[in-house]
């Protein structure tokens, strides 16, 4: 089950977003749109995202927890996938790398970025699958393709797609670059290709290459950008580099200090995390202010309690987050793997389960 942390691929396409909570701390596997099996508080509008690499570059959708695309349980019949040589045959395949279409591929691209717009991911989907069947050198036939695979939970496709479009797109660098030919554009969109694809792979349970991804996108940008210093934070806290994840959240919450995001949760908890316990407290106040009621963040706020000696307030504020849900967080599971809490959160709230009676039932 996805838990939509962050699906922080940008998927630039997409603009909807989502007032609703998503766990934003999940390792892997976060869902881009709340599934009913979420809890509602955080869904990070601007945190991670998806950035859609298209030709007008509008930066869109899923910050990571942020916007969130719709996540079904079942995957289109038709996504996904090698070209079928039906389609293959319909045009002469170009040895050229293309950054812009042109004839019958221009035609179902833009058709199919109309439809991605309206929310028909399906037949949006299936353009680009012609699409990239017709002319498999089209680097932004594949990142639309990876996006709507993406949008349906289907991860594994949607890496393949998502890495055919930074292998076409590095390579197509490398000739520019080289004088191997002459007269065409060099694809600019690598870091935000790169951001895609270790956003996806930080929710499909690949921190390591996540981690390669974003920290090479980051190089790329060549200037602070907080979608991907969200993601990058997100990737170094899951491979246990707490000081230097803390260091790019501070610096993603100065960036959108406007307005309280839930992947501050998460950078308070790696302020615990690191010692900081009154950094810690003073961001989660305004995540706890903006989600009152989110359990993750109810939970978090009894651990800080807990931890600075107010041990009966933190049992009472545990006690506010309903059974069902506060018996989450006695599961080691969903403490290490669905939402992935650092070590010092888990070892506090085990105390406060402990002293409340949850631990035993």
């Amino acid at each position: 089950m996805y838990n939509l942390w962050t699906l922080c691929v940008t998927l630039s396409l997409l603009t909807r977003t989502t007032e609703a909570w998503s766990p934003l701390s999940s390792p892997g596997r976060q869902p881009i749109q709340p599934s009913p099996s979420t809890s509602p508080c955080c869904s990070t509008d601007d945190a991670t995202t998806v950035r859609q690499p298209t030709q007008d570059r509008r930066s869109v959708f899923l910050t990571g927890l942020s916007s969130v695309l719709v996540t079904s349980g079942a995957i289109w019949s038709g996504g996904g996938g090698a070209p079928s040589p039906a389609w293959a045959e319909d045009a002469a395949v170009s040895t050229d790398i293309l950054t812009q279409a042109s004839g019958d591929v221009k035609k179902f691209f833009n058709e199919g970025r109309a439809l991605e717009q309206q929310g028909n991911m399906a037949a949006a989907q299936r353009l680009y699958n012609r699409v990239v069947q017709i002319e498999p050198q089209f680097i932004y036939g594949w990142s639309n393709l990876g996006n709507t695979q993406t949008a349906f939970g289907d991860l594994s496709s949607a890496e393949d797609s998502y890495s055919q479009a930074i292998d076409l797109c590095t390579e197509q660098n490398r000739r520019v670059d080289a004088g191997v030919v002459v007269g065409q554009r060099k694809c600019n969109d690598l870091y935000l290709l790169l951001l895609n694809r270790g956003s996806l792979r930080l929710n499909n349970g690949q921190a390591d290459l996540a981690l390669k991804d974003l920290t090479l996108a980051d190089s790329l940008r060549g200037r602070p950008d907080a979608l991907i210093l969200q993601n990058l934070a997100r990737a170094k806290e899951l491979n246990g580099y707490y000081s230097s994840a803390d260091r790019d959240y501070t610096v993603a919450i100065s960036m959108t200090a406007n307005e309280v995001n839930p992947f501050w949760l998460r950078s308070a908890m790696i302020k615990f995390q690191i010692g900081d316990a009154k950094s810690a407290m003073d961001l989660l106040k305004r995540v706890e202010n903006r989600f009152p009621e989110a359990p993750e963040v109810r939970a978090a706020y009894a651990v800080l309690l807990s931890a600075k000696g107010e041990t009966t307030s933190g049992q009472q504020k545990f006690l506010e987050i309903p059974d069902r849900a506060r018996l989450k967080y006695v599961d080691a599971t969903y403490l290490t793997q669905t939402i992935a809490w650092p070590p010092a959160m888990r070892d506090e709230l085990a105390k406060i389960t402990k002293a409340v009676g949850d631990a035993s039932r």
